[in-house]
């Protein structure tokens, strides 16, 4: 009898096995694929706008979870981004431990979220502090950078191979462990290392480093930026030194990266600590060898792997935010990896998905009580909450159909500046203007009745996207903004005409009304307060 039990055990298993293997088999990995116009995400074989949030760095372990699972989902975040450390999974060297990551494959199955992992390796916000302590105690095999007189560096030399053949068989274990054991795709991507580089130090002056910088550039980097292979300084005067580092970083988080995609072929993508938004003249640059915008060609030559890189956005100059957008959207695809969680931050959701973002991620979003206050918000309330979780509820409305739109239709995204000024941009023959802190009804300019000052013309809120889907007709959205269409170059005496505004969602791909704007809702523009929703606007040039 007992025979007979193990038998029907061991084949209710194999059964059980069976079942769950083609599943997995069948869905396909998470890729970048490129669209029309931009790339789009792809998630179960369908497109995926990755509505995310990080938690803090410390809240990376089982008994924490409890406190960071309520924020997504009151933000209505689709994924969550998590810190998996290079110290927890190996804290003997050839020892891993993945109970935090099978715990939180776990939980991120019942709660129905996808996972974006966040490798801490060997450059955490550039510093070594996440490597595991018996690479911290050995800095002979593990070198650190060097200063010009010779003295240490905190920051752990790119040049060190032993420490790159370590990260890269640790990272390994972490996607054969994945490729084993997440049956049901919970992690779309991961980032590896986090932002990398080195600060106060411009490059590594190591004996080693020294002989790298005096020789040529590499043959492969000069054919790809059609220069002659001359010396670092030769090819890149007063950047030399950084994009000397940004070589060298890159090559070795793409080292790092292709151990992992041989064992699960995951998008793997990077992280920038961001410098000047406008211009590198004045060495604003971030972290030297980092991935910030002006070091981009040099990394997207050395580190092939990467499917994006993404800009870390802490500045709430709603400019700097725009150009940053634009520099990171410039290749694709768009990854807001990290933005801070203070609600005048949630304002650029709209400019990042109108220029295709297929991730955007506040950063700090838990409850564990921490703030990084003044990069973020002094307190997680409601209202900051809500000021993500109100665009977040949008796109997610619309499912696969907003990321199959931005990748193939033109689109436009703006956020309020720093003053209440419009903000407008053309698309065909149609000009799209956006407002600012004005009544749904009527003119601000109106005196023949008293009028409030609207609530939020002083306040950093407000942000507008639009998608062309034919030459008359576009799909809009926005919160706190005023949209006004019209023509913009009318012909013998043409005037714009509304021929109709549907509100409404897409179900099962399809587009469903849910009712007609006209009468006062379109006399002063289109209005969209603090709950957005979709707008399918088809306009008519009346002759």
């Amino acid at each position: 009898m007992g025979a007979t039990v193990k038998q029907l055990a061991a084949l209710l298993l194999a059964s059980m096995l069976a079942m769950a293997q083609p599943a997995q088999a069948d869905t396909p990995l998470p890729r970048i694929e490129a669209g029309a116009l931009r790339p789009m995400l792809v998630v179960d074989g369908q497109p995926f706008t990755a509505l995310a949030v990080q938690a803090n760095n410390s809240s990376n372990y089982p008994a924490i979870l409890g406190r960071v699972w309520p924020v997504v989902d009151r933000v209505s975040a689709n994924t969550l981004m998590m810190p998996v450390a290079w110290e927890q999974i190996e804290p003997v060297e050839g020892r891993f431990d993945f109970s935090f990551v099978d715990t939180l494959l776990g939980e991120a199955q019942e709660q129905d979220k996808r996972l974006i992992l966040l490798w801490y390796g060997t450059w955490k916000n550039t510093s070594p502090a996440y490597v595991p302590a018996w690479v911290k105690r050995d800095p002979q095999r593990f070198p650190r950078m060097r200063h010009a007189d010779g003295g240490v560096h905190e920051v752990l030399s790119p040049h060190g191979e032993a420490t790159m053949q370590a990260d890269a068989r640790a990272f390994a274990q972490l996607m054969r462990h994945l490729a084993a054991h997440d049956t049901t795709r919970r992690v779309i991507m991961v980032q590896v290392q986090n932002e990398a580089g080195s600060w106060g130090l411009a490059r590594d002056h190591s004996p080693q480093a020294e002989a790298l910088f005096a020789a040529p550039i590499p043959d492969d980097l000069a054919r790809a930026m059609d220069m002659p292979a001359v010396s670092w300084a030769d090819a890149f005067g007063t950047r030399a030194e950084q994009f000397f580092m940004s070589w060298h970083i890159a090559r070795y988080i793409d080292h790092v990266a292709r151990a992992g995609q041989a064992e699960l072929a995951l998008p793997m993508i990077a992280n920038a600590a961001l410098g000047n938004a406008f211009t590198d003249e004045h060495g604003e640059v971030g972290p030297s060898g980092g991935p910030n915008w002006n070091a981009l060609p040099i990394w997207r030559v050395a580190a092939p792997s990467l499917a994006g890189i993404g800009p870390d956005i802490y500045t709430r100059d709603a400019a700097a935010v725009h150009r940053f957008l634009d520099r990171y959207s410039e290749h694709g695809p768009l990854m807001v990896t990290e933005i801070g969680n203070a609600a005048e931050y949630a304002r650029f959701v709209w400019p990042a998905m109108g220029r295709g973002a297929v991730l955007f991620s506040p950063f700090g979003m838990d409850h564990t009580g921490y703030s990084n206050y003044p990069l973020g918000a002094k307190l997680l309330d409601e209202a900051t909450l809500e000021a993500f979780a109100a665009p977040f509820r949008l796109f997610a409305s619309a499912g696969p159909e907003w990321a199959r739109i931005a990748a193939d239709r033109p689109i436009w995204g703006v956020a309020r500046g720093n003053s209440r000024a419009n903000e407008s941009t053309v698309m065909g023959r149609w000009r799209l203007t956006a407002q600012f802190g004005s009544w749904a009804f009527g003119e601000d300019g109106w005196t023949w009745i008293a009028t409030d000052p609207h609530p939020l013309a002083d306040q950093p809120e407000g942000g507008l996207v639009a998608a062309q889907l034919a030459e008359d007709v576009f799909l809009v959205s926005g919160r706190h903004v005023r949209l006004r269409l019209s023509l913009a170059d009318p012909q013998g005496g043409e005037r714009h005409e509304l021929i109709e505004a549907q509100e409404g969602t897409f179900v099962n791909g399809e587009w469903v009304m849910t009712r007609r704007w006209n009468g006062d809702q379109i006399d002063y523009g289109f209005n969209f307060g603090a709950e957005p929703v979709w707008l399918r606007i088809e306009m008519h040039a009346l002759r």
